[in-house]
């Protein structure tokens, strides 16, 4: 059996930064506790902490986090089983 060639990490760097540099407010995310899927808009955001929650507006589970300081920020998505964001249709592929 022949070893699966791999990337090192440092590969994700171009896809993932135009992927994360659009407006995710027209992303659609479906919430890992019910199922329910929306835009990314329409979740319950509460900014009492020290950082943002976003709730499911359908079962007001967590579905995400954001905290921001001066030199970082802190993403966390474990409440969304996935984000689907629009592209422009003239992006390039990702490599296979």
């Amino acid at each position: 059996m022949t070893e699966m060639s791999y990337l090192d990490g440092n590969m994700l760097d171009g896809p993932l930064r135009e992927l994360l540099a659009v407006d995710l407010s027209a992303a659609t995310g479906r919430c890992a506790w019910c199922g329910m899927v929306g835009p990314m808009a329409g979740l319950r955001v509460y900014a009492h902490a020290p950082g943002l929650v976003g709730r499911c507006p359908a079962c007001a589970e967590v579905m995400l986090r954001l905290v921001r300081a001066p030199d970082r920020a802190w993403l966390d998505l474990r409440g969304a089983t996935y984000l689907q964001v629009p592209m422009p249709p003239t992006g390039p592929p990702f490599p296979r």
